[in-house]
């Protein structure tokens, strides 16, 4: 039964047609709201999907009084993932958020015709585009499709239909075209790196063989794909696994030219954790953890991505911690904090005693606190049931921090089970790669502080930076990489960590701030 939801906006109204029942959050991100909003899943965290009802609004949920201010609450407003369409609804919408993003380019000549890589995040898009040999045009962007929900499986819900499919598909073909169109010159050829789902996504494949189990690949990449016809061809790097893309393909022809040598571990810290176990040239392990978007700065009380006025770290000074803010500004409290953010104030709460190794809050006569750590402690409250500490300018919720745990502990188990299959000790690799935003910005001695890495794992951690990224304009430009990077495809054995009870087991075994072995 389909029925019509009125909605007023900023500037106007509309009417939107719906199916009674269908989730309201889907059913506004279907005509055309929420578009690049990073939502948290229908979980009711982020509470970005906020509706105000015009028409008598529903009896609020808990999780609604938790995120909602009782003014909010009062006034009719609701989280839309946890409400279903219904007849007669009448909604007004808030002004949609700005997103963050940044853009550079500079003047080529007339003649130029550029090679641009895209690395097709979850999250995020990046893009780099060089003519002759030089960087000329760069960028960064939410992904737009953010609107169906931040992590894979809620992408894949929400495909399962040829409309949603459809309009999924539409949006980062969008997204390329905004992003061709302001090059500095025309592009000739591109190569587009991601995951399996976002790769299956962006060419409008069929994409039950991943969100179903036994789960498979149906189309493996590896070769150039027509995507539209006002785009220009785009190379598709080799698809390892359901859960493990042309990213980490691309990303293992980056280190590999930055001089990567076996056996070491290419970790791409993401909302879907993606490793690579190079044993030697000719053997490779790999697979992939559902980590979720909390390290994307996407579900968290105060989290954000990364962009000016958001905390990117956190330095311990004589009053307690102080948010170090993106571009290193100092000294005024953030607009939100990124997921290195959360590492570094959550490694500060660790290294002070105020945060236990199980994720809660030390007892004010904790005999491991330190002096700082009480001041720190002058801050916990409680929020409708919920421990919170206030940190300056910054809220830490129980429910933030657990979020957290679960990252480290899916990271953690990942690892254990690799280096298990593989019989190599930790201590026998020669570096341990992080790649991704995350893996780029965050502190080695905070993923050591919080046991993400076995203790002195720390030493021989090197940031990649956006190897997908860089793999992808490598692998545009250099056939012998090419012929390398689809070699190694060959050669990759995938560790389906989710099947059997062993992950379960090693993931709650996990669910500490120490390294479990």
């Amino acid at each position: 039964m389909t029925t019509t939801i009125t909605v007023q906006f900023e500037g106007g109204a509309s009417d939107v047609a719906a199916n009674v029942g269908e989730r309201l959050s889907d059913a506004l991100f279907s005509a055309g709201w929420f578009t690049g909003v990073p939502l948290c899943a229908g979980v009711g965290r982020c509470g970005l999907c906020r509706v105000r009802f015009l028409s008598t609004p529903p009896a609020p949920l808990p999780a609604e009084t938790r995120r909602l201010s009782a003014a909010e609450v009062e006034a009719g407003w609701r989280l839309s993932c946890l409400r279903r369409v219904a007849p007669d609804m009448r909604l007004a919408l808030p002004p949609a958020p700005e997103a963050p993003g940044f853009s550079r380019r500079e003047n080529v000549a007339a003649e130029a015709s550029l090679l641009l890589g895209v690395d097709l995040g979850t999250t995020g898009l990046a893009w780099r585009a060089v003519a002759d040999g030089r960087v000329v045009y760069e960028g960064a962007r939410l992904n737009p499709q953010l609107g169906a929900g931040s992590e894979v499986m809620s992408r894949l819900a929400f495909a399962a239909s040829p409309q949603g499919r459809d309009r999924l598909r539409g949006l980062i073909l969008d997204a390329l075209r905004e992003i061709t169109a302001g090059a500095p010159g025309p592009v000739e050829r591109m190569a587009v790196a991601g995951n399996p789902t976002m790769t299956y996504l962006l060419l409008g494949r069929d994409v039950s063989g991943l969100a179903f189990a036994p789960y498979r690949l149906d189309y493996m990449g590896g070769d150039e794909a027509a995507l539209a016809g006002d785009l220009p061809p785009a190379y598709i790097p080799p698809l390892l696994g359901p859960f493990v893309g042309a990213d980490l393909t691309a990303g293992l022809a980056a280190v590999r030219r930055q001089g990567a040598v076996p056996p070491y571990l290419l970790a791409d810290l993401g909302t879907n954790g993606e490793f690579v176990l190079a044993l030697d040239e000719d053997a490779y392990l790999a697979a992939s953890a559902p980590m979720g978007p909390s390290l994307e700065g996407v579900g968290l009380r105060n989290g954000r991505m990364a962009a000016p006025g958001a905390a990117v770290a956190f330095d311990l000074a004589p009053t307690g911690l102080a948010p170090v803010l993106f571009g290193g500004e100092r000294g005024r409290s953030p607009d939100g904090v990124t997921g290195s953010g959360y590492l570094s104030l959550l490694a500060g709460l660790r290294r002070t005693g105020v945060l236990r190794e199980d994720g809660g809050f030390a007892s004010p006569d904790a005999p491991e606190l330190l002096p700082i750590g009480r001041r720190i402690l002058n801050g916990l409250a409680n929020d409708g049931g919920e421990a919170r500490l206030e940190l300056g300018g910054v809220v830490l919720y129980a429910s933030d921090v657990e979020e957290v745990l679960k990252v480290k502990a899916a990271f953690n188990a990942a690892l254990s089970r690799l280096f298990a299959e593989s019989g190599l000790a930790s201590g026998a690799l020669t570096t341990v790669l992080t790649a991704g935003a995350l893996g780029e910005h965050v502190a080695t001695a905070d993923l050591e502080e919080l046991g993400f890495l076995p203790p002195g794992l720390g030493g021989r951690v090197r940031a990649a930076g956006n190897s997908s990224l860089d793999g992808a304009l490598l692998l545009l430009q250099n056939p012998e990489a090419r012929a390398l990077a689809e070699a190694a495809a060959k050669k990759t054995r995938i560790l389906e960590l989710a099947r059997g009870k062993d992950f379960e087991s090693e993931f709650v075994r996990s669910m500490v701030f120490r390294h479990v072995s």
